[in-house]
């Protein structure tokens, strides 16, 4: 289950056909980052990089240049080395990358200095993204200036900068057959490891445990990153939107929170479920999970083709403040209400982001200033949520320290929705069953 080399090379030629006549696009890896002194971060490609290459090692970059008679597709990659192979990997180095990538022309990286202004010279326009990497950004600027300061003699160097993001990211907003098939393998593992955590939940033992038992079923199935730090929050932790400290003992008669989801083959799995520690829902965590559970699936019902990206973002407000109020959490006339934004002291996130290689994905969600429409082939979350935070004196004490999110990850297909993550329980009866038979 790979993406195969002929859809990376139609994502270039997809990508160099609504480029500007007579312009060049440079896209960078990512490069290791130092963690601690003499050791690193485990390696994670830039997304853009790898979305059209396929290719996972450090200081490399892709160069395009449409309509180029020697060669359109040219990669900088390091060199083979031997002795570092033997201690760091092995590399693909510019024949490997010719062959096995799609590359028509590959050079050593540190060659980049001297080939890429005469590949940028003549050109009228560098699709390149700035302000993402300082380092790099100079580098493009000073093969820019090296034309410039030959302009006496002729040189010609590029009169525009523009952002690649504006064509590319648009691309990444629709999704393969093949993308779906990964994503789908993600939500799948991500899925078992949720269902790992509510059959290993104990009054007595700590957050991290269930963290631990997530990661484990990631790294067990192929994924071996989380897509995101993993949040396992635990009684009033759980009203923390970003907790992730994941330490605090798991008590007895609290729900405890978990927004975890792996990384496989690059695409992000995002899911949120909440559960009791010991198994079963008191009164008041059942109404409040019933109501976040109802305005999530009142919200999956409205993805569909033509529908706005809003819509299921609307849906949950308005279900969400109406229970509110049936509850007597909120009080006055529901559309008054949302008008004036009282649920935000329950409810003050979204309820969705785009997802794909990142986990907050890339793609506008307005359009000439108006929330776009749906399509195929786009994924987005659904992740409503009610949070009473643990000092709030407004409402009963029944309800305070109460925090729930349910989320789930979903494709817009031709005639609806598809839920890629629908593997973990959802109601509030079929996680205390999953729980009971542990």
């Amino acid at each position: 289950m790979k993406i195969s080399k002929s859809e990376f090379a139609q994502r270039r030629k997809r990508l160099m056909a609504e480029m500007a006549p007579e312009s060049v696009a440079i896209i960078p890896a990512a490069r290791e980052v130092t963690r601690s002194r003499d050791t690193e971060y485990p390696f994670r490609q830039n997304s853009d990089f790898l979305y059209l290459t396929g290719f996972e090692e450090p200081d490399a970059v892709l160069v395009l240049v449409p309509g180029r008679r020697q060669g359109q597709v040219i990669m900088f990659c390091r060199d083979r080395d031997p002795e570092l192979e033997l201690w760091n990997g092995y590399r693909q180095g510019p024949e490997g990358v010719v062959k096995n990538f799609g590359m028509n022309d590959a050079y050593p990286e540190s060659d980049v200095d001297d080939i890429i202004p005469g590949l940028i010279e003549g050109r009228s326009t560098i699709y390149y993204s700035m302000g993402h990497d300082d380092q790099f950004d100079r580098r493009v600027l000073s093969w820019v200036n090296q034309i410039r300061a030959k302009v006496r003699n002729g040189a010609k160097p590029p009169g525009d900068i523009s952002d690649l993001a504006f064509l590319l990211h648009e691309h990444r907003l629709i999704k393969s057959d093949a993308e779906l098939k990964i994503m789908q393998k993600a939500s799948d593992i991500s899925a078992d490891a949720h269902c790992r955590a509510m059959k290993e939940s104990r009054a007595g033992r700590f957050e991290y445990h269930l963290e631990s038992a997530i990661c484990h079923t990631f790294s067990e199935n192929g994924a071996r990153h989380p897509a995101y730090n993993s949040i396992v929050g635990s009684g009033k932790n759980a009203c923390v939107l970003h907790y992730t400290e994941n330490n605090a003992r798991m008590e007895d008669g609290d729900l405890v929170l978990i927004d975890a989801g792996c990384e496989y083959q690059g695409y992000a799995a995002d899911i949120t479920r909440t559960f009791p520690v010991n198994g079963k829902f008191s009164e008041p965590q059942r109404a409040l999970y019933d109501l976040v559970l109802k305005s999530q699936l009142a919200a999956i019902a409205s993805v569909k083709p033509g529908k706005k990206w809003n819509t299921p973002h609307d849906v949950t407000v308005r279900v969400i403040t109406q229970g509110l109020v049936e509850l007597g959490l909120l009080k006055g006339d529901v559309k008054t209400l949302i008008g004036e934004g009282a649920y935000r002291d329950f409810y003050m996130h979204r309820a969705g982001h785009w997802l794909g290689l990142d986990v907050h994905d890339v793609g506008e969600y307005r359009i000439d200033g108006k929330w776009r429409p749906l399509e195929p082939g786009m994924v987005l979350t659904i992740e409503p949520g009610i949070y009473v935070a643990a000092d709030n004196k407004k409402v009963a004490q029944k309800w305070r320290g109460i925090g729930i999110r349910i989320e789930d990850d979903v494709v817009v297909t031709e005639s609806g929705c598809e839920v890629l993550t629908h593997r973990v329980p959802k109601t509030a009866d079929a996680i205390e069953a999953l729980m009971a038979a542990a």
